[in-house]
């Protein structure tokens, strides 16, 4: 067992321009902390909606181990691959027969990290309590492993800070996802749990979290629902977040990144 666990968190991959960036930037996050794990959240990854099984195998040959979800996951044609794979999660507080699995127990080096994967409700879907799936699966991890890190797919901020704090102290890290807009409040909570409300994205840095401004625009002026389509840009950015855990699988060192190229 090593003396520390180190890992790397990317943001919401938004499209192609946010594959884009992780092909360009994450060879240069790799040289710089040399993580044992990589995961990101992948749920916007093909077309700004969803994934696909070219688009989940194509990341990972960037070198992530684990992708994370959320509501976006639902494509009917990606449930066969969502069935089979353990490298891909689905918010595991949907129905026990939904496809696919909320969370994995990842080796590599010899290191066992539990990752799962919850969805908030608060504006969202009325899914089974993210607070009680969630204990429920971190008490069945740790039998196996300290190394735990949860991706909170969630809209409100105070839900993704209630979870933090409900799960401090059991768990390595709590990382919020869905908002696309990374927050300055990372922290190592009281009883060493890592947490930040919203890791960010990656994708187009002129962009409306991702997607075509002039959509997005005329969608807020009109009030019409559209579906918006992902903006396609050369300055695209990275946005994550590095952690350290120590062999009791609490968080020593927390830091938040942002990589921006200039075509």
């Amino acid at each position: 067992m090593p003396n520390k666990v180190k890992l790397l968190f990317l943001g919401d991959i938004v499209g192609n321009s946010g594959r884009k960036a992780v092909k360009i930037f994450l060879p240069e996050l790799v040289k710089k902390y040399s993580p044992n794990f990589i995961i990101a959240n992948g749920e916007n990854a093909a077309g700004g909606y969803g994934l696909t099984e070219k688009v989940a195998e194509e990341l990972f040959s960037y070198g992530i181990d684990v992708l994370t979800s959320g509501n976006h996951i639902w494509k009917k044609e990606f449930f066969p691959y969502l069935q089979k794979t353990e490298r891909v999660l689905r918010p595991a507080n949907y129905g026990e027969n939904a496809p696919g699995k909320g969370w994995t127990i990842y080796t590599k080096e010899n290191i066992k990290l539990g990752v799962i994967n919850l969805e908030g409700r608060i504006f969202m879907r009325p899914l089974e309590n993210p607070f009680t799936v969630g204990k429920f699966l971190v008490q069945e991890i740790k039998k196996e492993t300290p190394f735990i890190i949860i991706d909170f797919h969630a809209e409100a901020t105070s839900e993704k800070l209630g979870l933090g704090y409900f799960l401090d102290g059991l768990v390595s890290a709590v990382i919020g996802t869905h908002t696309h807009v990374q927050t300055s409040d990372e922290r190592i909570m009281p009883k060493g749990t890592g947490y930040i409300t919203d890791v960010g994205m990656c994708g187009a840095v002129e962009s409306i979290i991702g997607m075509k401004i002039n959509q997005a625009l005329e969608m807020y002026l009109t009030m019409v629902p559209r579906k918006l389509e992902v903006e396609k840009s050369e300055k695209v950015k990275v946005e994550g977040i590095y952690l350290e855990f120590n062999k009791e699988g609490y968080t020593t060192y927390i830091e938040r990144f942002r990589l921006i190229n200039e075509p």
